[in-house]
């Protein structure tokens, strides 16, 4: 029976008995007497508890529709509200989870496309910077050892204290195009782009050391792309915020597929809100149907980030990565791990 006839019948049969009583031989003396009062109280007591034992009932699964409404999550997918009461309830919590279920394919598709394309954007400023900026400055550099050659010694040292200034500018361009795309992924292979992320996080302040299987399964090129970015923010994280002195960066196999695992002996997180790294890393993780969680660390202090990877891969409906464009040539004097373009790849419908 709908909730609407429900409330409606209750209160009919509250107003049927309370007019029954009315027109029947039940009166009320003036003043009331005491008697009269209980029996009037107790009735009214009853129709009360009834109407509201009957409102509890039937809106308590609003209550908790309700719940799930504020605390629902499109970054953790999968939670949907049982489907109980009766018509008019349970047809809008079918509605909601079927909204759920939209909103959660739609933003996956969104994300994909959006986070397809700031890869593309990547890999545009690291050949920018590698093939325009980083072949002037080299050419500059050429450029200064000659002239400090042919120069007095006094303008040559200055010559010379340039030039070192110039090789330091141009390895930090090569470092930040190395961080945009990674090439090495892409020649190597994800275990060795993992060590060599490992190496580049390290230093005199943080060790990080990295325990990576051999034999892993199969992946495709996204979940190669979302578990190295995932490593790559995670070790940036501790870097920046956890105050850590050493990190661990794993790889395993599991009986579903690979576990990436980051883990450091910092402050921890400690309750605070997850800012825009941490919700990139899951936006990522949806894209291959990956689960990311980030906690306390259970044999101490500082943070743990796990990043739990299908085989193969659940690519959320109707995503559709758009394909790698074929890269143009470039000057024989760039070196082949930048000139060798990344094989095209579009998960499947």
């Amino acid at each position: 029976m709908p909730l609407f006839w429900r409330i409606f019948l209750l209160n009919a049969v509250v107003l049927i008995v309370a007019t029954a009583l009315l027109l029947g031989p039940v009166t009320v003396s003036t003043p009331v007497l005491l008697t009269e009062a209980a029996v009037l109280t107790v009735g009214l007591a009853a129709m009360l508890v009834a109407n509201a034992l009957l409102l509890r009932v039937g809106l308590a699964p609003l209550q908790r529709l309700t719940r799930a409404m504020n605390t629902t999550d499109l970054l953790r997918p999968g939670h949907r509200t049982a489907v109980d009461g009766r018509g008019e309830i349970a047809e809008l919590i079918t509605t909601y989870n079927t909204m759920l279920d939209r909103l959660e394919d739609e933003r996956a598709t969104s994300s994909a496309r959006a986070l397809s394309a700031q890869e593309a954007e990547r890999r545009r400023i690291a050949r920018e910077l590698h093939d325009e900026v980083g072949q002037s400055l080299t050419a500059v550099l050429l450029q200064l050892k000659r002239a400090a050659d042919h120069a007095p010694a006094e303008l040559g040292d200055e010559l010379r204290q340039v030039q070192e200034t110039t090789r330091a500018s141009l390895e930090e361009i090569r470092r930040i195009a190395r961080r945009l795309r990674p090439g090495v992924l892409d020649e190597l292979g994800l275990v060795s782009a993992l060590k060599a992320l490992a190496t580049e996080f390290g230093g005199p302040g943080l060790t990080v050391q990295h325990c990576l299987d051999p034999d892993l399964p199969e992946l495709d090129r996204e979940s190669e792309l979302v578990l190295y970015r995932v490593a790559q923010e995670g070790l940036t994280n501790v870097v920046r915020h956890a105050g850590a002195r050493r990190a661990e960066l794993a790889l395993r196999r599991t009986p579903d597929g690979v576990e990436l695992r980051v883990r450091d002996d910092g402050r921890g997180i400690d309750g605070a809100a997850e800012g825009a790294g941490i919700r990139g890393m899951r936006e990522r993780a949806l894209l291959v149907g990956a689960e990311l969680s980030v906690e306390p660390r259970v044999d101490g202090g500082g943070t743990e980030l796990r990043l739990a990877v299908p085989v193969p891969a659940r690519f959320p409906a109707h995503v559709l990565v758009p394909v790698r464009p074929e890269r143009k040539s470039v000057p024989s004097t760039t070196p082949a791990a930048v000139r060798r373009s990344a094989p095209a790849h579009a998960p499947p419908p």
